[in-house]
């Protein structure tokens, strides 16, 4: 996991995740084919104000993975395992994208150990379709994000590869990514041992039939500009769920390093 923050690293049952910081316990959950670096512009203010832990998912950035035919269920257990390594009570959660969809699952799942949700662009909905689960198997096959990731350190201060790499379909505008925030990004990319898993885990099934057995405080992020998962999921997120909505203007999918601050404030929130 590459991080900016100086954290310690640990491990549980094979997941590999990261600890550092004093205060309410908060467990950040990436999305698919991402690692705990990905939270890299929201990691040293969150220090200061919580007992974070950074998780890599099974498969991801080092993580044993989990076997053929794993669910969300079994991701959310091996969210569960940090916690309990931890022994820690419960914690906010927070999710982004496939993250966001393992974060509902722990939620349902162990709600002892969720104290409040933060889902930013949570799969789930949309990518419970033939088509999306067809793009999603080929690109964890095919891996992308390892091919462009091995330029990263040469030219990821550049603004013509932030635009070739994330846009139009991670970020809004690439002009803005600092060059912290693309190392994160793709820095760990080369040591994922299996993507595949969590992508046909995404899209194996709808979780909205799930979602009114949710009971804690939940705040969904979305950017209003995310070209891979449409608005209407955002509205129907909230709606069942009860929560609270914030939309991030001119932001795209990738809300936790284009709008850092924006998550910063609804974790505020909870």
């Amino acid at each position: 996991m590459t991080t900016a923050t100086n954290l310690e690293p640990r491990a549980a049952g094979g997941v590999r995740y990261r600890v550092g910081g004093e205060g309410e316990p908060l467990l950040l959950v990436h999305g698919l084919g991402g690692s705990g670096g990905n939270w890299i512009e929201v990691l040293p203010e969150l220090v200061r104000r919580h007992r974070v832990l950074v998780v890599d998912l099974p498969g991801h950035a080092g993580s044993e993975p989990l076997p053929n035919g794993a669910t969300t269920g079994d991701f959310a257990d091996a969210a569960a395992r940090v916690l309990e390594a931890e022994g820690l009570e419960s914690a906010v959660v927070a999710g982004h994208s496939f993250g966001g969809l393992v974060a509902l699952r722990l939620a349902h799942m162990r709600p002892d150990l969720v104290r409040a949700l933060l889902l930013i662009s949570p799969a789930g909905i949309a990518t419970s379709s033939r088509l999306i689960e067809a793009l999603v198997v080929a690109a964890a096959t095919i891996r992308p994000g390892r091919i462009v990731a091995r330029f990263h350190h040469r030219w990821g201060a550049h603004v013509w590869y932030r635009r070739a790499v994330f846009r139009p379909w991670f970020v809004s505008d690439a002009v803005p990514l600092s060059a912290r925030a693309t190392h994160g990004l793709l820095a760990d990319q080369i040591h994922h041992t299996n993507t595949r898993t969590a992508g046909r885990a995404m899209v194996a099934g709808d979780p909205r039939r799930d979602l009114g057995r949710v009971t804690c405080p939940v705040v969904v992020l979305w950017g209003a500009r995310d070209a891979q998962l449409p608005l209407e999921d955002a509205f129907e997120y909230a709606r069942r769920l009860r929560a609270r909505l914030r939309l991030v203007a001119d932001c795209g999918h990738l809300v936790i390093v284009e709008r850092p601050r924006a998550v910063l404030d609804a974790l505020d929130a909870l």
